[in-house]
Order: C-alpha cells, then structure tokens, then sequence
C-alpha cells in the first residue's frame, strides 16, 4: 500500500473503525471512487462467500475482488432502502451487478457488489472502432433491456455507471442509487399516459390540466429566469434577450394572483444526460429517459467527443437540444406536454435545428478537430468522418497508384468488402441514434426494440449460434 496516498489510507482505516465487522470479512486495497452519495473501493473477499455467488459474471476466475461502497450517513434511509431493494431484485442478470452483501453499524451502511474489470470511458472512447462502440451499445441496451423489464427507471445512465472491458466487450450497469420503480410498470403498454385533448390531438398526461386550450399562446410557458428554466403558467410573460445568450430574462413578472402552481416532476439525473421530457418537467416519465441517456453516449462516441453536452443547468441543457433539434420540433414536443415555447428573441437558434441534423453535427465537430491538427493520421474518427462526407455517393475506395491497375487482387476486394462493412455500421449507428433521439418519449424505441434493431443484426446473429450450439451440445449429452 505504499502508493497509496495517506488520505485514502486514513479513509479505510476510518471505515474499519467505523464498521468492525468489516476487517474479517473484506481486506480494502484502494478507492476506486466517489461521488455524491458514496465512496467505493476495491477490497478482497477474505472468506469467499460473496465472490461465489455469481460464478458466472466476468470477473477474475482466480483472484475474485469485491467492491465496497459506502453510502453516506448524509443519504436518506428512504434512499437507501429503496438502493437496496432494487439491487437485490435485479440480481439475475450478468449485465447488472448484484447486490453480494450489505452491513450495517450504527448509522454506516456498507454495500458489497463484484469488482470488473474495466476500463475508464475516457481511456477508450476516442479509439474505438464502430464495431467495438456497437458492441458497448449492444451490451448497454441489454442491461437496460432487463432492468427495465422491471419497471425500473435508472435514471443516471451515463459512462461512469457502466463498467466495460473493451477487451471481453463486456459491461455490466452499476449505481442505482437514484432509480425509481414505475409504478404503471405491469400495465400492457404506456399508452395510458396519454392524453387526447377536444382537438383531438395526443398529449402527454401532464398536460391534461391544460388540454382545452386551443392557441398554444394561453399554455404554461417554458420561460427562462435568473439562471432557472422555469415551467409555469404565464399568460403575461414574455422572454427578452440579455447579453448573455445563455441568461435570459424576464421583461414581465408573473400575474399578481397567478393560481397556477409550478411544475413538480423527478429532475434526478446528470447534466447533460437529461431527456427534454424531464427537462420540461413532466410528471409521467417512464424507461425512455435511459434511452435518451444512451443517445448521448452514442454521440459521444460517434464524435470522439466527451462530455458532448457541458450545460451547466438546465437552461444551457435545454438550449443545446434547441440548437441541434431546431426549434420547431422543440415547440411541438412542447405542446406534447401541453407548454408554450417562445424563442423569437433569443437569436441563433434555427427552426430546423442544426444544418444537416446530427450528422451535420457530428461532421462539424469532427472537422473542427481536423482544422486544429487534434485528430493524429491514425485516429479511427477519420473513418466516420469519411462516411459523413461521401455518404451520398456510391462507394468507391481510394486505392494507391500501385494497385490502380490490380483491381481484382484479393487485397483490393478485402478493402471494398472492409470499406462498406464500416460504411453500414455507420448508416445503422446514425439511425439507431436518430431513434434515441426521438424527443417524443412515446415515440421513442424501448431498449428491447433498439436491440432488435439492424445495427445489431451479427451480434443477435451471433447469440443465436451460441444458443443453437449449446442446445446441441446438451441434447448430444441426453441422446
């Protein structure tokens, strides 16, 4: 433990003086993290009981860890009951780490979970090939695919909650510190939750209180004031521009009897991960909110760059949707939550959104990093950034002089075949990311839709011969 700074030492002397039972069950080794509501370290399972549990996940066959968080005496029992259980209930899956033990002293509370091996987001994120970044993806979709077969909202999916080996091309979803249980979860469908006004127009449940209203001018207002995005009933408001962009204000209070309450809905989540519904404060979030979540870690990866979105509150948040999505979709999702949204002061914002959508998005930035020499000869991103400029032209490599003239050689029919399997990839992965795009949350794909998606096709492909080979195997045994 020579390495190891005396602080973190003193850290984990701490948490043995402060849950005795701990020492003779787990060896600590080093902190491995730390967030708002807890710090995790790596520690090794003295008697082994926990690291037998679950055989099957991937992590070391000979030298098992564990990881220990310990939750905050700041975190409200409510929290961390409600952390607990769903850990518990979610531990049947090898793409979720399961809860392996919990201890309680006092007022400390001690989670035990398997430490992976992984690697950090940042370490990888811009070297990955598209086939390794559809692989992370796929293995994303399927741990949200069984967590939310539970009715389960993680409500924090971002790179840090999901540990992955680029080696294995394993993952498994971990922090379900903030995820709540929906409580529609065993109806047949979401539909439910929406509303059909007198015009006959759906809309979100929430916006049924409103639903009457036929000029969107007399609906709530998104209204933006003193560093907040404000959702509230506003007939006399209007925006004004200010010098910063990104701070407007309000040229008119509100209505000196104003009845109509502010909007209250779960924000919980990671800026720059948040879905618009919940930006917009709707009170019926369901599972979508994750998906939108892996939208932006897909984008993340298609545009090497991260974090993608750096909002500092949920104005910028909200505006940096604006400005990709144009404000015209922005206003019908709006009015989908039965809000009025009015931008024509505040310049710079197009009514279609970004020129080319997120393709022209991702290309711009990509370029960007050409023009400022970011990008070294060798990166994988030039191969993206290929596809976005020649998308619309058939295929044809570019091959050096020397083969020119060879065009039936096997290494030539290699590139093509190599050439238009990145260029595939790359169409799929772009509409796949269109999909978690979607700002209409009832139109936006389940995780068990996405992972039937095209993109995905070898992978399901590949699944299928695993199970077939396997079903032989055991019936050989059998017979």
């Amino acid at each position: 433990m020579d390495d190891i700074p005396e602080e973190i030492i003193q850290e984990m002397d701490d948490l043995y003086e402060k849950v005795p039972e701990l020492s003779s069950r787990y060896n600590l080794l080093d902190k491995i993290g730390e967030g708002t509501f807890s710090s995790v370290y790596k520690a090794q399972d003295l008697t082994g009981v926990s690291s037998k549990l679950y055989p099957d996940h991937f992590w070391d066959k000979e030298n098992k860890y564990v990881a220990i968080k310990r939750i905050y005496v700041t975190s409200s029992p409510n929290r961390i009951e409600n952390e607990l259980k769903l850990l518990e209930l979610l531990s049947n899956s090898n793409n979720v780490a399961p809860l392996c033990d919990a201890l309680r002293y006092h007022d400390q509370v001690v989670v035990v979970l398997p430490w992976y091996p992984h690697e950090e987001f940042r370490h990888f994120y811009r070297d990955m090939p598209i086939k390794g970044i559809k692989k992370y993806m796929f293995e994303l979709l399927s741990a949200l695919k069984y967590v939310h077969s539970y009715g389960i909202i993680h409500r924090d999916v971002k790179p840090t909650n999901f540990l992955y080996n680029p080696i294995l091309g394993r993952g498994v979803l971990v922090d379900f510190g903030l995820a709540e249980e929906n409580q529609d979860l065993y109806l047949p469908d979401l539909n439910h939750r929406v509303y059909v006004n007198d015009q006959g127009e759906k809309v979100c449940a929430c916006a049924s209180p409103y639903a009457n209203t036929k000029n969107t001018s007399h609906l709530p207002l998104i209204s933006i004031q003193n560093g907040q995005l404000n959702v509230r009933g506003a007939d006399e408001l209007s925006v004004t521009q200010s010098e910063n962009l990104m701070k407007a204000e309000l040229s008119k209070g509100y209505p000196k009897h104003e009845t109509r309450r502010h909007r209250r809905a779960n924000r919980a989540g990671t800026r720059g991960f948040r879905a618009p519904e919940v930006l917009m404060k709707c009170s019926f979030q369901t599972q979508k909110i994750d998906i939108w979540s892996v939208g932006v870690i897909l984008l993340s990866f298609i545009s090497r760059r991260f974090p993608i979105f750096q909002s500092m509150d949920d104005i910028d948040a909200f505006l940096e949707i604006c400005c990709i999505c144009g404000i015209k979709r922005m206003q019908e999702v709006a009015k989908f939550h039965g809000l009025g949204l009015d931008m024509t002061k505040i310049p710079g914002f197009h009514s279609d959104g970004y020129q080319g959508g997120i393709q022209g998005f991702v290309k711009a930035l990509l370029e960007k990093e050409v023009e400022c020499g970011t990008l070294p000869e060798y990166s994988i991103a030039f191969e993206t950034l290929d596809y976005l400029t020649h998308c619309g032209r058939q295929l044809t490599p570019s091959l050096g002089p020397e083969e020119e003239g060879n065009t039936d050689t096997p290494v030539t029919e290699e590139m093509v075949k190599y050439k238009q399997t990145v260029w595939d990839d790359h169409f799929w992965c772009f509409d796949l990311l269109l999909k978690c795009f979607e700002l209409n949350p009832y139109k936006r794909p389940s995780a068990s839709d996405l992972l039937e998606h095209l993109w995905f096709r070898e992978l399901n492909e590949d699944l299928m011969d695993k199970d077939q080979r396997r079903e032989d195997h055991f019936t050989g045994i059998v017979n």
